[in-house]
């Protein structure tokens, strides 16, 4: 069980967290949507303290974190047990694909080197790279840079998967192959949670969807019950412009395949 609690954050006197509660079930894949500015990114970013949250808390198993005093320790601990997909990659430029991938286990686990190289092969293998571990990312697609991101995070274990849009700064032909190792991911039980504005890949992917308004979960429920009928004004606002059918509650001409790629 991951559980937050009251995560709250503030820039420059405006509130983009408030109060945000959320509790995670192991398997769940949680998506996070809402208009830009709604505070998605800070909420995912913040849960590993990539962005300090002025309070709140959160536990993962028996781990648990105050984050309105937080130490080194702790921020470590909790980097062990989140992993993070970045919408620009960031990879090392300097180190290959594979190099890539040990990285983190050897800084942050103090994993040997031939013990992190046999976890970074197998990783880059279930993604479809293994051809490409001794590539450098100049010479990588975009496609393939991200599913080395994926890798390096998937290597590290994590109980929970931080999906940070990863991919909006994809060519559209490349969107497609990055989705299938994350829906994979899914099959395979691994924890997320995935901020995305692709609302196809959001209602086939997800187990629970939260709209953010204002920093503020204002709906939050299955993609089925949230998408063909949600119960909050704003929300149909949303998703009335960003797929191409909003049903009665009976919902009878719905379908996954109504859902339309465009970004919101």
């Amino acid at each position: 069980m991951i559980k937050i609690t009251n995560l709250s954050k503030t820039f420059s006197g405006v509130k983009v967290l408030d109060q945000l509660n959320l509790e995670i079930n192991e398997g769940d894949v949680v998506a996070l949507i809402g208009a830009s500015g709604a505070g998605k990114s800070t909420f995912l970013r913040s849960i590993n303290y990539l962005e300090e949250a002025d309070e709140g808390q959160l536990q993962i198993d028996d781990f648990k974190i105050d984050f309105s005093h937080v130490n080194k320790k702790e921020i470590l601990e909790l980097r062990r047990k989140t992993g993070m997909v970045f919408q620009q990659f960031n990879l090392f430029e300097r180190r290959t694909a594979l190099q890539n991938v040990m990285e983190g286990l050897i800084q942050v686990k103090k994993m040997p080197k031939d013990e992190a190289e046999k976890i970074a092969t197998e990783e880059l293998e279930k993604v479809g790279l293994s051809e490409r571990a001794d590539y450098y990312p100049k010479f990588l697609s975009g496609g393939q840079k991200q599913r080395v991101g994926i890798a390096r995070a998937m290597a590290m274990k994590p109980r929970l998967l931080l999906l940070d849009e990863p991919t909006s700064a994809l060519d559209p032909e490349l969107v497609g192959e990055v989705q299938e190792t994350i829906q994979r991911a899914a099959k395979n039980k691994q924890t997320m949670v995935l901020v995305s504005h692709e609302m196809e890949f959001v209602y086939n992917v997800a187990t629970k969807v939260l709209f953010l308004e204002n920093g503020t979960i204002i709906e939050e429920g299955r993609p089925q019950d949230v998408f063909h009928a949600p119960k909050n004004k704003r929300t149909a606002e949303f998703l009335s412009r960003h797929i191409k059918v909003i049903t009665s509650p009976v919902g009878d001409s719905f379908s996954p395949t109504d859902v339309s790629r465009t970004k919101a």
